[in-house]
């Protein structure tokens, strides 16, 4: 068994490979060859008066691999003095987190690996957004407007580069330093022109590919700063208003989300939790933040498999506005690219090896 960490993953997994994987668990996914459960969250009151602690699992099984992501994280929602509003999270301190995907065989049950989730999870969300780019933006498209400048923002755009002949990239966030780091980063590892703009809508305006890669709890782009021919896609929940998405002509979300919000003891929309079971008292529930309307976690829209068996549902002409909802597949994403992070590992002899047996046991559970 291997214990593989984020300097590993960072140094075998490119983001074409990345996108590949996905794109054929997706595949399989829609002809019945694959299956996955979207990700839930348990939360409980923390030590923190103005946080709550969280945990979320998500797993899914694609090409021979069944893995389940986990996450131990104390959450809070901080505002700041300009208004806005973000979820920010941590484990046992800030500034460290705990995030852990365990790969198992589906093929014997034998359990195969340890994956830190840092690297592969900003991979495969980045490859995800990668893939909407390649099926509904226009063929054309060279100019991306960027709201984020985080470590999601980076692999969406490495993403958009791989499926897309881009060239130039507009980049806002809200702290200078942060989108000035940004565009002298990626302008120089993906040999583009990256310019840091002072607002979000002269980011918006104008370009081919809109990404909204933060973590915002209010919407981030007005729809009025659309224009005919933009592929829109986001990385939150809330970052896409209703009034986005009635601008929107054509609408494709990665996955149906598959979850039964009915359920007794469930509840939608904390904070960016799509489904939720939690536990604390009335007066320690006021910790979590109101939920919010523009919660777009969970939608009714077509989603890849469909457009798959049916391309007209996509763009068919070239002044249609899309919109890829980059959420659905959590789980099956974790199965094909942690699938094939175990195998480039296994290939390049490198991780650490941990002995199986600890994880057996002769007691049947």
């Amino acid at each position: 068994m291997l214990f593989i960490h984020n300097e590993v993953v960072e140094d075998i997994l490119n983001m074409e490979d990345c996108i590949a994987a996905q794109e054929s668990a997706f595949r399989d996914l829609a002809e019945g060859k694959a299956t996955h459960r979207p990700r839930s969250d348990i939360y409980a009151p923390c030590e923190r008066e103005d946080g709550y602690y969280r945990w979320g699992t998500m797993e899914g099984c694609s090409g021979g691999y069944l893995a389940i992501r986990m996450k131990s994280d104390i959450m809070t929602w901080p505002r700041a003095e300009d208004g806005s509003w973000t979820e920010d999270k941590y484990c046992m301190e800030p500034g460290t987190y705990c995030g852990l995907i365990m790969l198992f065989s589906a093929m014997n049950g034998e359990p195969l690996a340890f994956i830190n989730d840092g690297v592969l999870q900003h991979m495969r969300v980045g490859g995800g957004g990668g893939i909407g780019a390649k099926y509904l933006a226009r063929e054309n498209s060279s100019t991306v407007g960027m709201l984020g400048s985080g470590g999601m923002a980076r692999t969406y755009l490495q993403a958009f580069c791989a499926v897309r002949g881009i060239t130039k990239v507009k980049v806002y966030s809200p702290t200078k330093a942060n989108r000035e780091s940004y565009a002298s980063e990626m302008s120089r590892r993906l040999n583009i022109a990256v310019e840091p703009v002072d607002n979000p809508e002269e980011a918006v305006r104008g370009v081919d590919i809109v990404s909204s890669c933060t973590d915002s709890m209010a919407s981030t782009l007005d729809a009025e700063w659309l224009s005919k021919g933009q592929h829109v896609t986001m990385l939150g929940p809330m970052e896409i208003s209703k009034e986005v998405l009635g601008r929107v002509d054509i609408k494709i979300s990665q996955g149906s989300s598959g979850l039964d919000i009915s359920s007794k003891g469930t509840e939608k929309g904390i904070g960016h939790s799509p489904m939720a079971w939690v536990a604390g008292s009335k007066d320690e529930r006021k910790r979590l933040p109101a939920k919010q309307e523009d919660f777009n976690f969970i939608v009714d829209f077509p989603n890849f498999g469909d457009l798959l068996k049916d391309p007209t549902i996509g763009r068919t002409d070239q002044d249609q506005i899309t919109f890829y909802h980059n959420m659905g597949n959590q789980g099956l994403q974790f199965s094909s690219v942690g699938g094939l992070v175990y195998e480039k590992a296994l290939k390049a002899k490198v991780g650490r090896n941990v002995p199986t047996e600890w994880f057996l046991q002769d007691i049947r559970d």
